[in-house]
């Protein structure tokens, strides 16, 4: 394992350009665009070039902004299929997630991860955040190099050729006690999570490094895990950097009845009382909210994550999307437990969700799902340039084919609704970040064969 600082090995092209045979450029689809790109970057863009100029690289179908997975979990990847034998709930769903990460190793983890984030590139997704609390060996015993799981983590989205956020994850406690001053010390399961203190967490998470790929944010695993006389250390630890920081919000009713008994209010309130809300800060999944919790996080501005695919996976509830972001928060989309990645169907399945809940249609647009997917994900990351295709933002792209069976017939200005409503990850056909193809023609150029990766991967955690 060798950690690298470029979304892939070797320089960077100092001038390409792509030819577009139709992008989205934020609020419509438009024919023949041209992208010069230097150093990473989009350095120009052209319309209404109907040919491709000679030398250009054709990019054929719907090219969108590259799309953002603004919550990962990678190796939940592991879970997939096994977790869907017989029936529970989220809590029983947890004891079989212990058991995969009690058998990661740093080596073992960056095989799955890189096999994973390889998956993400070929569905078009450029970006991710890394809710990361795997931290220490079996036991909670440090490893010699304190960070040695999340640089796994850093070298193989490197090496999968994409961007990611590490956000370095507090992860303290089992849950609350009786008072709010107690709370429960982690279980074997947990203790590879927990730092003991929000001071050794920092400390810790301070000796990370970034680089062209990487950055490093922060996340509080939840209100139960962590103590809320040491929520401000981890908002505080963020605030210095101004890095991103994530939290599980509210994912659980039960989680939301044992903080009012614990404290008296919402989780939300908690969060808000010590700190931790914020523009910056993104809370996941945002499941089961009052009215004030709503009110809270819109006028702090504080993100929310939605990540449907887990939601519907582990039956935890449809979160109130519509109302949170008339409020004022930012909705992004992630894959989370990996269920599924595809960010086309996180995408439709908050407009579907919405429309069984409701019994109403059209709460958002294709245009305002791939905002989602794209501006505001990237934003949630800390990459706030990111997620346009304009003069000056990263050249980081993801074309979707307009001639599969699922997307062929509408006429190319509905090509997004086509795209949003009814292709997948499988329509991926080009994935480039920073200028650089990650995926051609449906291949990924780093990682020979990704299913067999995959494969091998998990098989070693289950053997």
């Amino acid at each position: 394992m060798q950690l690298t600082t470029q979304p892939t090995n070797g320089p960077r092209p100092t001038a390409v350009t792509y030819w577009l045979s139709h992008a989205w450029l934020g609020t419509h689809v438009e024919p023949g665009v041209v992208l010069d790109v230097s150093g990473g970057l989009i350095a120009g863009v052209r319309t209404g070039v109907a040919t491709p100029p000679p030398g250009a690289i054709v990019l054929r179908g719907l090219t969108l902004p590259g799309l953002a997975n603004t919550h990962s979990h990678a190796f939940h990847r592991a879970l997939r299929s096994t977790v869907q034998v017989g029936s529970g709930t989220f809590w029983t769903w947890r004891e079989i997630m212990y058991q995969v990460a009690a058998r990661l190793t740093p080596d073992s983890y960056y095989d799955l991860a890189r096999a994973v984030y390889a998956e993400m590139a070929l569905a078009g997704i450029t970006a991710v955040g890394e809710f990361h609390y795997l931290h220490h060996a079996p036991g909670g015993t440090p490893y010699a190099n304190p960070n040695a799981m999340g640089e796994a983590l850093i070298a193989a989205a490197g090496e999968a050729g994409i961007r990611i956020t590490l956000l370095d994850t507090a992860y303290l406690s089992a849950g609350f006690g009786k008072r709010p001053t107690q709370y429960q010390q982690p279980d074997r399961h947990q203790l590879r999570f927990s730092d003991t203190t929000a001071e050794a967490w920092a400390e810790r998470a301070s000796l990370l490094k970034g680089g062209d790929h990487a950055l490093i944010g922060a996340a509080v695993h939840s209100v139960r895990a962590v103590p809320a006389a040491q929520l401000a250390t981890v908002a505080a630890w963020a605030e210095e950097r101004q890095a991103p920081l994530h939290v599980h919000l509210s994912e659980q009713t039960a989680e939301n009845d044992a903080c009012l008994a614990a404290h008296g209010c919402t989780p939300t309130r908690l969060l808000a009382d010590h700190g931790v809300l914020g523009p910056r800060t993104t809370g996941i999944h945002n499941t089961h909210l009052t009215a004030e919790d709503i009110a809270l996080l819109g006028s702090s501005a504080t993100g929310t994550c939605m990540c449907p695919t887990t939601e519907r996976d582990l039956a935890d509830g449809i979160g109130p999307a519509v109302a949170l972001q008339r409020a004022g928060s930012p909705l992004s989309l992630g894959s989370d437990s990996h269920a599924v990645i595809d960010l086309f169907e996180e995408a439709r399945a908050m407009e579907l969700d919405e429309r069984l809940r409701t019994r109403a249609r059209g709460h958002w647009t294709a245009a305002a799902l791939l905002r989602a997917a794209t501006v505001d994900g990237h934003a949630a990351l800390g990459r706030p340039e990111a997620g346009i295709i304009e003069p000056g933002a990263p050249a980081d792209l993801a074309t979707v084919a307009l001639d599969s069976v699922r997307t062929a017939g509408p006429v190319p200005r509905l090509a997004a609704e086509a795209v949003v409503f009814a292709a997948s990850a499988a329509d991926v056909r080009h994935t480039v970040v920073a200028g650089r193809h990650i995926v051609r023609d449906g291949r990924h150029a780093r990682v020979e064969d990704v299913p067999a990766a995959l494969a091998s991967a998990i098989a070693a955690l289950h053997g």
